[in-house]
């Protein structure tokens, strides 16, 4: 299996590794749960349909020590067992951020007041910012095509 484009966008254009850089630091500053983050960013790999970044998530997840169940059950997470109220309410905000809603707008207010009791105010933040890289990301994972399974760091090898 090999990547459409070739060479690593970051060589192409150097700039998108201080992007990278700095969305990962800005997601990473700890106010929420690296599961959480974690768990949002494979089921939005699940909704754009990119195997890079589903096969990616899970393996972090696999890697923090979460179990199969909990894995596997982010697919159908509304009725998870597995899953707590908060990773509920952040994997909500992710699938109505993520797809067209018949209703108009995407993220109601009884979504977010949902979302903001279970997450203070920086943790919501970090939380918007993590839908974003994922779906950042995703843009790449699903035109570029980086080899599923392979290296975070060098997908493109």
């Amino acid at each position: 299996m090999r990547p459409r484009l070739a060479t690593d966008p970051t060589e192409l254009v150097p700039e998108l590794a201080d992007v990278s850089a700095a969305l990962f630091r800005a997601v990473g500053n700890r106010s929420i749960p690296r599961t959480v983050i974690s768990l949002v960013q494979l089921r939005a790999g699940q909704i754009a349909g990119s195997t890079y970044l589903t096969v990616l998530h899970t393996g972090f997840l696999r890697k923090a020590g979460e179990s199969e169940e909990r894995i596997t059950s982010v697919a159908t997470w509304q009725d998870s067992p597995y899953l707590t109220a908060p990773e509920r309410a952040a994997l909500a905000l992710a699938e109505a951020v993520l797809q067209p809603s018949p209703h108009g707008e995407r993220v109601s207010d009884e979504l977010y007041a949902e979302v903001a009791a279970h997450y203070d105010d920086k943790a919501l933040t970090t939380l918007m910012l993590a839908i974003g890289q994922v779906n950042f990301f995703t843009a790449i994972a699903l035109i570029a095509k980086p080899v599923p399974g392979k290296a975070f760091t060098d997908p493109w090898a």
